[in-house]
């Protein structure tokens, strides 16, 4: 079987034999190409693979969408603390000082009214008087109402004659400045022995006699205006 039998020459035969090996070897190497491609494309590049991994990552990190309820037994993300300011120390408000950084009462805003404790004394009373004065304006002011500003004077009915002043005998010089609001009132008492007096209780002090009498108080040069009040004789013994 090796050695070519036939009408034509052995070169003829032997390469066709040639040929026909050439075709089988081409042929098995086809197949072995085959092979080896189809085993190598069943596999993913690396490139492929590494972004289908990045894919399937991202897909599971993206959130829920809304309406859907978290998996059951997950803890919730911690939320981050929100800061609260830090407390500020105010110092504590005082009122102002009396008198301070507050306008002057005016006279036109100041009300001064005089009382007595009763209508009527017994000769040797001693009656006691009640300066009221109140701030009238809109806003608060402040004034000296103590005795050095003070004054009540008590005269004769008619008004013509001055019997007796606070100030005569024993001027108190005492400042009492206070600071009024609107509406606020400040009240004072003078005690009057009942005995007449002069400018620098010069003259000698006598019990007034009996009689219907008018006092005012001043306080500065603000005027109340005048009350009446009445001196009886003691009953008889």
């Amino acid at each position: 079987m090796i050695e070519p039998q036939g009408p034509l020459p052995d070169e003829v035969y032997w390469k066709r034999r040639l040929l026909a090996a050439a075709a089988v070897v081409v042929a098995i190497a086809l197949i072995i190409a085959l092979i080896i491609w189809a085993s190598s494309g069943g596999k993913d590049e690396p490139g492929t693979t590494n972004a289908a991994a990045t894919s399937s990552t991202t897909e599971s990190a993206a959130p829920e969408p809304s309406g859907e309820k978290p998996n059951q037994g997950q803890a919730p993300a911690p939320k981050s603390p929100v800061e609260s300011p830090a407390p500020t120390s105010e110092a504590p408000q005082t009122e102002p000082a009396q008198g301070a950084e507050v306008a002057p009462c005016t006279d036109q805003t100041l009300s001064v009214v005089l009382y007595t404790d009763k209508p009527t004394y017994t000769k040797g009373d001693q009656p006691v008087f009640t300066v009221v004065v109140t701030n009238g304006g809109l806003a608060p002011c402040s004034r000296d109402i103590g005795k050095a500003s003070q004054n009540v004077t008590v005269r004769s009915l008619d008004g013509t004659r001055t019997l007796w002043s606070a100030q005569d005998c024993a001027p108190d010089k005492t400042v009492n400045v206070q600071v009024l609001a609107p509406g606020q009132q400040a009240s004072d008492k003078i005690t009057w022995s009942g005995t007449t007096s002069s400018p620098g209780c010069e003259k000698p002090r006598v019990a007034i006699p009996v009689g219907a009498y008018q006092a005012i108080a001043t306080v500065g040069v603000k005027e109340s205006a005048p009350i009446t009040f009445n001196v009886i004789a003691p009953p008889q013994q």
